[in-house]
Formats: C-alpha cells, sequence, structure tokens
C-alpha cells in the first residue's frame, strides 16, 4: 500500500456540462446548497490544521468543474502558497479555461488534467449533454491556451464508452506523437448511470492498448506518474499514454488518495463510503482540531482495507447510484 499523501478536493458539485457518464440526462441532483458549501475559510483551515498535519502534501481541485468556484484563482494561490504543498493540480472541462488558464498559472497551478472524450464536434456534444451551441471549439481552445501558458504535464482524460467514441482511439493517441501532451483512456464506471452502462459495458484497457500497439507500436514510458495509470508510449512520441484500468485491472493496492466533498465529507475511496468523516460538521461545532487530526489519522488506518471491489452498493444490480459529480471528481 502507498503512502496515502494526496487529496482530491472538491471545490463544487454543480457542472455546465451533463456528460453521460458523470450526469446523466434526466437524472434528478441535488445540489449542495451554498450555505453547505465549505467556504475557502474553512477549507483552508482543514488543509493547513488537519491534512497537511496528518501528511498530505499533493492537493487535486475537481468539481463538478471547479472553475465555476467563485474566486478559483485566488483559492488555487492560497493552496499553492502553502509551504508544505509539494503539488497542486485540477481538473477541469476546459470550458472556462480560455480565459483562466494565464490567470491560474501566475498563481501556482502547474499541472492540469482536461476533459477531451472526442475529437468530433457531434459526438463530443452527445457526451457533454449540452444542446444549442457546440462546446468543442471552446474546450479546445482551453487546451491552445494551457497548452500555450505552459501547463506541464497537460494530460486529456478520455472515458471511452462503446459504441460511442471508442472509434477514435487511435486518433486521440495521435495527439501525442507530435506534442508533449498525456492522453489518458479511462474505462467506463457504473457511477448513477446504470441503464446506460448496462447497455454498453466498457472497453478494457488491455484492448484499448493492443489496438495502438497494432498501428504504432507500444512501449512502456519511462515517464511515471503518482496516479493509477498504466503509462506507455508509442515510440518517439513526445507525450504518453495512461490507461486507467479500474473496472479490469483493479489498482486498489496502489491507491495513495481520499477524497474531499465540496460539503466536507472526507472519502477513503471513490466508489466505498465506509469510515467517511463530516468535517464540516464537526468544523462549525468546534470539534478540536486535534481531535479532527486524530479521526483522520484513524480513517488513513483503515485505507488498506477499504476499496472500491469491496464498495457497497445502492442497488442490486451493484451499480453505483450517486453522480461522480456529487462524488467529487
Amino acid at each position: 500500500m502507498n503512502q496515502v499523501d494526496y487529496l482530491r478536493i472538491s471545490l463544487i458539485d454543480r457542472c455546465n456540462f451533463n456528460c453521460q457518464y458523470c450526469m446523466p440526462e434526466g437524472a434528478e441532483i441535488d445540489y449542495i446548497l451554498k450555505q453547505n458549501l465549505l467556504t475557502d475559510e474553512e477549507l483552508l483551515t482543514l488543509i493547513r490544521e488537519i491534512f497537511i498535519p496528518v501528511g498530505f502534501r499533493r492537493f487535486r481541485l475537481t468539481g463538478g468543474e471547479p472553475l465555476l468556484r467563485p474566486n478559483v484563482v485566488k483559492l488555487v494561490s492560497q493552496i499553492a502558497q502553502l509551504p508544505e504543498t509539494e503539488d497542486l493540480a485540477m481538473t477541469t472541462n476546459g470550458f472556462l479555461l480560455a480565459d483562466l488558464a494565464e490567470d491560474l498559472y501566475q498563481a501556482g497551478l502547474r499541472r492540469i488534467n482536461i476533459s477531451l472524450d472526442s475529437l468530433e464536434p457531434a459526438t463530443f456534444d452527445r457526451i457533454a449533454g449540452k444542446a444549442g451551441r457546440s462546446r468543442w471549439p471552446q474546450v479546445w481552445a482551453g487546451i491552445q491556451a494551457a497548452h500555450r501558458v505552459g501547463f506541464d504535464p497537460l494530460k486529456l482524460n478520455v472515458v471511452v464508452i462503446p459504441g460511442v467514441n471508442d472509434g477514435e482511439v487511435l486518433d486521440l493517441a495521435a495527439l501525442t506523437i507530435e506534442r508533449q501532451w498525456h492522453v489518458r483512456f479511462i474505462e467506463f464506471m457504473p457511477i448513477g448511470n446504470g441503464d446506460l452502462f448496462d447497455g454498453c459495458g466498457w472497453v478494457p484497457s488491455a484492448q484499448l492498448r493492443q489496438q495502438i500497439c497494432d498501428r504504432w507500436g507500444l512501449v512502456e514510458s519511462r515517464v511515471t506518474g503518482a496516479g493509477p495509470a498504466d503509462i506507455f508510449q508509442i515510440p518517439g512520441a513526445k507525450g504518453t499514454l495512461g490507461f486507467i484500468s479500474q473496472m479490469s485491472e483493479c489498482f486498489c493496492d496502489r491507491c495513495n488518495r481520499m477524497r474531499l466533498s465540496a460539503d466536507g465529507w472526507l472519502r477513503p475511496c471513490l466508489l466505498n463510503e465506509a469510515g467517511q468523516i463530516d468535517l464540516k460538521a464537526a468544523l462549525r461545532s468546534g470539534v478540536p482540531l486535534a481531535e479532527l487530526r486524530e479521526k483522520v489519522r484513524q480513517l488513513l488506518g483503515l485505507k488498506p482495507e477499504i476499496n472500491f471491489k469491496q464498495r457497497e452498493s445502492g442497488t442490486a444490480a451493484g451499480i453505483y447510484t450517486r453522480t461522480m459529480s456529487q462524488i467529487g471528481g
């Protein structure tokens, strides 16, 4: 078991997309009321007084869509300036990034993951679930802006959905040949989308690797990541290819992270809430910080026993009923 030193922080549960694999069309979402979100001050207190003292040094800001959070650039700066912060990253859908990339970089953000599930605007918009004006051009502009200001690594996340975008795997992989970009293929998970998942399932990473290998060849990359991705490279390519295989190749024994939801719940696993702690309620009720630190230490001790494969299901079919945006990225 790796040292657990990586915290994914959801800044907001709302999103300006309704992606099929995250917030399926027609899903009834009970959004967190503004007064129930962690304030900036509360979040910074938890980072400084709880998470850093128990060993967290790396932080990733997620959502929902984190760029919807008011004053997000200032918050990024405050976290980046903490002397104990060794790494600060963000995952975004990129829609608002073109106007914010420079400010975020100047605030101290250096690593960014952007969702790019298709290079075809029509397919992209189908997955994103928003009618009207196409969103693909603005997301692509955000990716170009992030590249231009110097984000490195710049990672592109692709959730592979059979029958929807699995035919674009080679085109997406080709983005890494001439650019120092890192494309990561993610197996489709059953999170709040039981009907869609039951209808199409997922494409195993091994199948994607073989497809790419048959076209160009594939070698293990010297570039390694801190997360669950297995990293490969097309021979001679500037960038890399990552494969996150949570369905076909359980990586729970390598997990080094916990998740803090936008309303202050600390969870040890994406799909297993055993042992979760309501830090916001404890903070607002005046529980001593030393007591909260001890509770978090105890949960860290339980982490090896809490994993994806042992998750408690909300349905008999084994499909998790909450959406990804509610869980927190």
